[in-house]
């Protein structure tokens, strides 16, 4: 039988049409660093979208309001030798304040990218998805 896991995450935009992208120090299966969206679980009985905004919050330094659900990214991993399902849930984001420098140990970096290069540059496919549609919709008005 199968696991399945469930983590939120935002593309968090700037009035300048820049998105933040982190580097988490946990590297891909490869060693590879990677570059990435905020993202993680849901603590309790916490919603999508609260998860997404605690998770930016926390590993970015940002605080951020909510604009829109983006759309769900869907795959499969390894883990101690068990298939888990992943979905993770994806929203846009508007950046309201915070530096970049106040993120959490679990990120190695983070900082603003112009979101048509963070839709070629992400590291994992439904990623890059997520930024190309954040970026399709325009930049939110404020």
């Amino acid at each position: 039988m199968a696991l399945s896991e469930f983590s939120a995450g935002g593309v968090v935009v700037n009035d300048r049409g820049e998105a933040i992208v982190i580097v988490p120090t946990r590297r891909a299966a490869s060693g590879a660093k990677v570059l990435a969206l905020p993202k993680g679980h849901p603590d309790g009985d916490e919603s999508a979208a609260d998860a997404a905004l605690r998770e930016v919050r926390e590993e970015t330094g940002v605080e951020a309001e909510l604009v829109d659900r983006l759309g769900e990214v869907k795959y499969w991993y390894q883990r101690d030798g068990q298939r888990v399902a992943k979905v993770v849930a994806f929203f846009l984001l508007r950046y309201v304040s915070g530096s970049l420098d106040d993120h959490d140990h679990e990120v190695e970096a983070a900082r603003w990218m112009p979101l048509e290069r963070a839709a070629e540059e992400l590291s994992y496919a439904g990623e890059r998805d997520m930024a190309a549609r954040a970026a399709a919709r325009g930049l939110p008005d404020r």
